[in-house]
């Protein structure tokens, strides 16, 4: 776990080590979660990333007999 520190201007860098597992690259842009006294930062991903990640979703809905019309 590595430790940041907060700027003068509430800025922080990232860990390098963070940076390289995650694919973070400059001007890319996160998500900040804040959740039970925690800051979670989720890196947005293009949509061409996206392509397929339901591919093996089950799309089977049992329907109820009124929507069956």
């Amino acid at each position: 776990m590595s430790e940041v520190r907060v700027s003068s201007k509430y800025q922080i860098v990232i860990p390098r080590d963070a940076r390289r597992i995650l694919k973070i690259e400059k001007g890319q842009r996160l998500q900040v979660l804040v959740q039970n006294g925690a800051i979670t930062l989720i890196p947005e991903k293009p949509l061409s990333e996206m392509r397929g990640f339901l591919r093996r979703m089950d799309t089977t809905i049992e329907r109820d007999e009124d929507e069956r019309l």
